[in-house]
């Protein structure tokens, strides 16, 4: 694994947000100014191709990335921007219970209003 790899590998690993590969890019900038944001797009790539990371795909922002490979759903808060990891369990067991399939891996994004900003005023971030 190259240095470059391997710091963003631990710059993911070692945070709880699902971080754009912009904010990646400027976190590994910090620690190794001589890295390319293309450098960057292509690690990001590599591993998730490696089944390292996950890329969240977003209607409304850039991918994220997140570091945790079992099966999970996501909100997206239209309040604050956060994309937050929300566990609804039994999901893959109902799909493929329902539809008679085999779920290797899946994704849902859910738009909404995170926990701490249900209760505030809505301002919506994303039309």
């Amino acid at each position: 694994m190259t240095r470059q790899r391997q710091l963003i590998y631990e710059i993911i690993m070692n945070t709880d947000a699902h971080m754009s590969a912009d904010e990646i890019y400027q976190m590994a900038k910090s620690e190794m100014p001589s890295i390319a944001l293309g450098t960057v797009y292509r690690n990001l790539r590599l591993m998730v191709e490696d089944k390292e990371i996950r890329q969240i795909a977003s209607d409304f922002g850039p991918d994220r990335y997140d570091r945790n490979m079992i099966p999970h759903e996501h909100l997206h808060c239209e309040n604050c921007g956060k994309l937050v990891d929300i566990t609804l369990g039994g999901l893959k067991e109902l799909l493929e219970a329902r539809a008679e399939i085999t779920v290797l891996d899946y994704q849902l994004n859910i738009r909404g209003l995170c926990s701490a900003c249900k209760t505030k005023p809505k301002k919506i971030m994303y039309q």
